[in-house]
């Protein structure tokens, strides 16, 4: 209890240090002016018998301080400030929250390493397949259009209509001009045909009603 200690008079005064090596953390009790060493209380757990809290304060505590030649002792030190003494409590709890974590990461490790190794390699002769048929059919499904024959110059002519000359020796109505298609050029040299004469007024099948049969 710390009711019980002279606290109007405290055996000494001073700052309280909290450093860690390894998985050890070491409180540090240091002159506030000089930063001698006063004493030291190694913790290797907590909660643990090196800092306990007492029964009637948040802001006093029991540590068991060493002088490294195996003589211990038990002191009680407590803050005059209720936040610092928040603070020495989550500094040991964060501290010791990180030696057990790195100690989990090793166990994991330790397990990797002992049990059966996954092979991903490819065997000697091993091979793989690859299906690549949806891969061509989408390629190809733009282009599936079949495309047209085309003529000189790119054009697609149409033949000539039957019986390009009549019985009585008059030739049919001239073609239309061709189309001339956006993009492509018609030249003189591919498409020059000879202009037809006017036909005469006379009716071109009239031969044709006069055969017999």
């Amino acid at each position: 209890r710390a009711a019980e200690w002279q606290l109007d008079q405290p055996a000494w005064s001073g700052r309280l240090r909290i450093t860690a090596k390894g998985n050890t953390a070491f409180i540090k009790l240091e002159d506030k002016t000089s930063g001698e060493l006063f004493a030291q209380a190694p913790v290797e757990q907590f909660p643990g018998i090196a800092v306990e809290g007492v029964t009637d304060s948040s802001r006093y505590f029991v540590i068991r301080i060493e002088d490294g030649n195996g003589r211990r002792a038990f002191i009680g030190v407590g803050f005059v400030d209720r936040g610092d003494a928040f603070d020495f409590n989550v500094a040991l709890q964060d501290h010791f929250k990180w030696v057990r974590q790195q100690s989990e990461l090793a166990r994991q490790a330790q397990d990797l390493e002992q049990g059966p190794k996954l092979d991903l390699g490819f065997k000697e002769g091993q091979t793989i397949k690859l299906n690549i048929a949806n891969m061509k059919k989408k390629e190809g499904a733009t282009g599936s259009t079949r495309p047209r024959p085309a003529g000189p110059g790119g054009l697609s002519l149409l033949p000539p209509p039957p019986g390009g000359k009549s019985s009585s020796g008059e030739r049919p109505a001239s073609l239309p001009a061709p189309a001339r298609l956006p993009g492509t050029p018609i030249t003189d040299s591919l498409l020059s045909w000879p202009q037809p004469a006017a036909a005469p007024a006379a009716d071109v099948w009239g031969d044709f009603a006069k055969a017999s049969g």
